[in-house]
């Protein structure tokens, strides 16, 4: 038995005998994301997991709920009373409530985002209408969070206003370096971070970003603009999520200060956001690249054990069955070679190698290219410089592959099905390799997800191609 194996059957005999008290002791010194794990369990059922949290601390009890799967998140809630919930919602970070309440109907968000400035109601949620427990969790926001919330919420799906944070500590240029740490003291504890310090002008707009240790090194009769250099990095809240990605990843940053179009601060993106989005978008890009459509519901699977079967389904169901009709076209190429087949039998043994082969080459491209579009390694006017080097590239795998056709084909059927493998081969992978890397491009060219459905598509592209070079070659030699 494992190490977690055994903590985890520890907890459970705990939770059964109903040693709440010691129950809390071990678990508070775990991190948060293992205690969610732990109450994930399916051992566990609703009023255990909530008698669980209820003996928690209450700071640590939201740091574990932002941890929880949103189906686990509504059992949990269905079992909470209002008063809890109202606690429990108003501990969440901002972005956490927000992520909680994202399925809100479009018709409420309109009603409640009429006092938000028109920044705000840049865009509204148009979905189907939400649970029952959504319209509920509304309800029991203060007026001050729901505001919060919805604020967030009046920002595109997918920008930076989305999944910032407001509770930050700000300071002004013309206080003294004593005023700064004592307001950092009154409100510091409710900031996401305090590693470093915001400063802004008499409107609000941010001006500088200075590190505590700059504060603290400092004299206390300094004034705060003495330790400024005006040399700072921000993010629109309506730039694009990735943008923030590339941002803090180039610059080394734990947060992003977040701004409006006149350079207000509004909030910060921490690092730890951001990982939760880069690694939902690479794993949106893997089924994509697949062909596990996207589209239907906005979201990837992200945790394919909780997913419905009418999920899986619907996700995989639309490619699968468009795939069949365009591979008929390879069907009909066999089928214009009908008397090359019946006349040299052994062409059909190497067939579903050659094909395979194309499809194998052109995904291998397609995936490398669709990464170096998605991190910015390269862009469109690149596209002549990358066929040029994946026709080389192509070639020389083509060559290799060739050879080891040939062997195949000199033991299976002779010097001629030889030739007709090893030439197939070659002009096969190169065709693939070069429509995996060009398909990137042209998806992008379209305004389109590089990353859709390229996998599928090429090795479809590869199929026909390669049927049609295989029989003409065979044709031409035999």
């Amino acid at each position: 038995m494992s190490s977690m194996d055994e903590k985890t059957y520890d907890m459970m005999r705990l939770v059964n005998n109903h040693k709440w008290v010691e129950l809390r002791m071990q678990l508070t010194s775990w991190p948060p994301p293992e205690v969610a794990e732990f109450i994930t369990n399916n051992l566990i059922e609703g009023p255990q997991r909530v008698l669980t949290l209820r003996y928690l601390p209450r700071s640590f009890v939201a740091d574990v709920f932002s941890e929880l799967t949103p189906a686990v998140q509504d059992d949990i809630l269905n079992h909470l009373t209002n008063t809890e919930i109202r606690k429990l919602l108003s501990d969440l970070d901002p972005d956490d409530r927000t992520a909680l309440m994202e399925e809100m109907p479009a018709e409420v968000a309109r009603k409640l985002l009429s006092d938000l400035a028109p920044d705000h109601r840049t865009k509204l949620i148009e979905e189907e209408m939400p649970a029952e427990m959504t319209r509920k969790l509304l309800k029991l926001l203060s007026p001050q969070d729901l505001k919060e919330t919805l604020a967030l919420l009046g920002y595109p799906e997918n920008s930076v206003g989305r999944v910032m944070t407001p509770d930050i500590v700000y300071i002004k240029e013309d206080w003294t370096v004593g005023e700064a740490i004592e307001h950092i003291r009154k409100i510091g504890r409710d900031s996401e971070t305090i590693n470093v310090v915001y400063v802004t002008d008499s409107i609000g707009k941010l001006i500088d970003v200075i590190t505590l240790r700059q504060l603290i090194l400092a004299s206390p009769e300094q004034q705060v603009r003495t330790l400024m250099d005006y040399n700072f990095i921000a993010i629109s809240a309506m730039d694009e999520q990735e943008e923030a990605v590339k941002m803090i990843k180039k610059y080394n940053y734990l947060a992003l200060p977040v701004v409006d179009s006149a350079g207000i601060i509004l909030g910060i993106v921490t690092i730890d956001d951001m990982m939760d989005i880069a690694d939902l978008h690479v794993t949106e890009d893997f089924q994509r690249i697949s062909g596990v459509s996207i589209e239907a519901d906005g979201d990837p699977i992200t945790n394919i054990k909780d997913a419905s079967f009418g999920l899986l389904y619907k996700r995989r169901i639309f490619w699968l069955v468009l795939l069949i009709f365009a591979n008929i076209l390879a069907g009909l190429g066999i089928a214009l070679y009908e008397e090359v087949i019946e006349q040299t039998i052994a062409l059909v043994f190497f067939l579903p190698l050659l094909i395979a082969s194309g499809g194998n080459s052109g995904s291998q491209s397609a995936t490398l290219m669709v990464r170096a579009l998605a991190t910015g390694d390269v862009v469109m006017k690149d596209w002549g410089r990358m066929l040029l080097k994946e026709a080389v590239v192509g070639s020389a795998l083509g060559v290799a592959m060739a050879a080891a056709a040939a062997a195949l084909g000199i033991f299976r059927g002779g010097f001629q099905i030889a030739l007709v493998v090893a030439v197939s081969m070659f002009l096969i992978v190169i065709v693939g390799s070069l429509a995996g890397m060009s398909l990137p491009f042209l998806m992008h060219k379209l305004g389109k997800d590089p990353a859709t459905a390229c996998t599928p598509i090429v090795t479809t592209i590869a199929d026909v191609c390669g049927v049609l070079i295989y029989f003409s070659i065979a044709t031409a030699i035999l």
